[in-house]
């Protein structure tokens, strides 16, 4: 999330002073990442030494109010049209939990992603009423209007990204059950085929060996001399 940004976007509709911007900006998104006026004033602060805000005057309660400048338009303008970098996604600690629990010691993962299943659904469950309540105050034309059309944006996201994390957990699920059998199968696998077979030739190399009358003088096989024997008497 771009705070420094999504200041510069509020101060482009004029000056503003630090509780005010905390408060449209929580307004805007649904106080789905909530701001502390402290955080808020540090970026101002930092707006101002790179030359994108300046000091705007004071308002009539004598709050320092903050404008944008030309160079701070052009970052905005910037911004918008330029695509949200993935190269460095954000640490997603749901991703991380599944990852330490393969393989520990006495932690049943299948209950960890059952309990974490319940929890997306019930958010799941909660982001479709608020989008229910936010896209009636929208038909309705309040004077709202463009922060509950905002609002609709960031929970139609939050949807999304609760359903992808539900199918995303029943394929995690999926997967260990099949690496599980897997493993399974091997484990109780009988003894390879070979092993027969090279017992098979064994017994009957050993039927068919030669008898021999001392070392180094083979004779024909047992069951060849047998018949010659037989013949011999016959004559």
């Amino acid at each position: 999330m771009s705070i420094r940004h999504g200041l510069l976007a509020l101060l482009e509709r004029g000056p503003r002073y630090g509780s005010q911007l905390r408060t449209e900006f929580e307004s805007r998104t649904g106080s789905t990442w909530p701001l502390n006026v402290g955080q808020v004033y540090t970026t101002l602060a930092r707006l101002e030494r790179d030359g994108l805000v300046a000091p705007g005057g004071e308002d009539a309660a004598g709050h320092t109010l903050y404008a944008i400048t030309d160079t701070g338009r052009t970052e905005l303008r910037e911004w918008y049209e330029r695509p949200v970098d993935r190269a460095n996604p954000p640490r997603d600690e749901l991703s991380i939990k599944l990852a330490m629990a393969v393989g520990a010691p006495g932690v049943d993962i299948r209950a960890v992603i059952q309990s974490q299943r319940h929890a997306t659904i019930r958010a799941m469950q909660d982001y479709t009423r608020l989008k229910a309540t936010a896209l009636a105050a929208v038909e309705s034309g309040q004077s709202r209007e463009r922060d509950d059309v905002a609002w609709l944006l960031v929970l139609e996201q939050l949807i999304f990204q609760t359903e992808a994390e539900a199918r995303w957990l029943d394929h995690c699920e999926s997967r260990l059950v099949r690496l599980s059998l897997a493993a399974d199968g091997r484990a109780a696998a009988p003894a390879p085929p070979q092993a027969a077979d090279a017992d098979a030739d064994t017994e009957a190399n050993a039927e068919t060996e030669t008898e021999t009358d001392g070392p180094g003088r083979a004779t024909a096989p047992a069951t060849t001399a047998r018949t010659r024997s037989a013949r011999t008497r016959r004559g």
